[in-house]
């Protein structure tokens, strides 16, 4: 089958604002629809706590019948992490979470496994070696809590936990909301809701309740990969890389779906806006403060960005031939600058697009989310040009 011509239609005329000063942010915007087939999509910067950037424009369809509105929600794929990686550290500054406590400590049946002694901190740091299940997880299982998290708790690690990072795709959200399950007694989801965006007002869940369905982007698949498809993409992937990506098997087809907007999926179902992004990841950019809410104590804020060791991530080392860095729940721009040029700045970029960034040392936050996925987990180029024009108005 012959791939599909890219689309030459113009650029959609955007709505929002842009301070003068970010004009190129706007440009960017518009040349990701001009020239790097973006179709629906939202961006918002805030430049310590005050909102520079709040743009979108677009189609919230592939059948283009849906304008991209102010309140459009997206799927954001793994930009979750980050969010609920906050969940874990404003439990740790309430003293309810030690991170170097073993994690069978909160979770006495992962201690199975040789886990016993696995530290919380390697959870969210993607070297606990959890990365993905050995044995086929069918969709309908996976949407189930206790089925997932009993096999994880069952399982032994893919490498030695501690000695390398294998990014934990979809498991990373079971293994760090049991934890918050545990202490809390509430899901991932029902907790962020609770203690961080009901309060503060932020438009993010984790799922997507049955009665914001209308206001929901259709996420549209990425291209197929050149070279023989995705079976061939596949075939070269190591075992562990095909258990955190492959296992099972989920695109843009499963996220429009009721049955993943209805699970929780901590890593990976997250649902908002770009200005609930950019002011979620806004609490690490502030020091623990967003919006003038003190959410994380300066400490906490400071200890989520404490880097765990480079490496050559051993699921991402395909796409990714240099080492990268995980903090406590969100990556470190480093050398290479995935989170523009301060390499202390972190974020988490989603499955084909999205991205959060938090950069303390300049007082930036930025919210990206899109609806037609790129074929990158990671420092997709829409997501980059936004960055650059971001650091080169400041």
């Amino acid at each position: 089958m012959p791939e599909p011509e890219p689309d030459r239609s113009p650029a959609p005329a955007l709505e929002g604002h842009c301070d003068p000063r970010f004009a190129a942010v706007r440009d960017a915007f518009e040349a990701n629809f001009r020239t790097r087939e973006e179709l629906g999509a939202a961006v918002t910067v805030q430049v310590h706590g005050e909102t520079v950037v709040d743009l979108w424009g677009g189609w919230a369809d592939a059948a283009r019948t849906r304008r991209w509105e102010r309140d459009t929600v997206v799927n954001v794929w793994s930009t979750t992490k980050g969010v609920t990686a906050l969940c874990a550290h404003l439990l740790a500054d309430r003293g309810l979470l030690d991170l170097d406590a073993p994690v069978a400590s909160y979770w006495p049946e992962f201690g199975a496994g040789g886990k016993e002694a696995l530290p919380v901190r390697h959870l969210l740091s993607h070297r606990a070696g959890l990365a993905g299940l050995r044995e086929p997880l069918p969709l309908a299982e996976f949407y189930d809590w206790e089925v997932t998290t009993a096999r994880l708790a069952a399982t032994e690690p893919w490498w030695e936990p501690g000695t390398r990072s294998g990014y934990h795709a979809m498991t990373y959200g079971f293994l760090v909301g049991e934890v918050i399950r545990r202490i809390t007694g509430r899901l991932p989801g029902a907790f962020l809701h609770d203690e961080i965006t009901g309060p503060l007002g932020i438009d993010f869940t984790i799922g997507l309740p049955e009665k914001e369905a209308d206001r929901a982007a259709e996420l549209v698949h990425p291209r197929p990969p050149q070279a023989g498809g995705q079976e061939a993409a596949f075939a070269q992937w190591e075992p562990v890389a095909l258990a955190a990506l492959a296992n099972p098997p989920v695109g843009a087809a499963q996220a429009n779906s009721p049955e993943w907007r209805a699970a929780e999926l901590p890593a990976a179902n997250g649902h908002g806006t770009a200005r609930a992004v950019a002011q979620l990841y806004g609490v690490f950019a502030g020091r623990g403060r967003s919006g003038g809410h003190r959410v994380l104590s300066e400490s906490a804020a400071e200890r989520a960005r404490e880097g765990q060791g480079a490496c050559r991530d051993l699921v991402l080392g395909a796409g990714h031939g240099h080492e990268t860095e995980c903090a406590l729940g969100l990556w470190l721009s480093g050398p290479h600058g995935s989170y523009g040029p301060n390499p202390r700045a972190v974020g988490h970029d989603g499955f084909g697009g999205s991205c959060g960034l938090a950069d303390p040392e300049s007082g930036v936050s930025l919210g990206y989310v899109m609806n037609r996925m790129g074929p990158n987990i990671a420092d997709d180029p829409r997501k980059m040009a936004l960055i650059d024009a971001v650091y080169g108005a400041l």
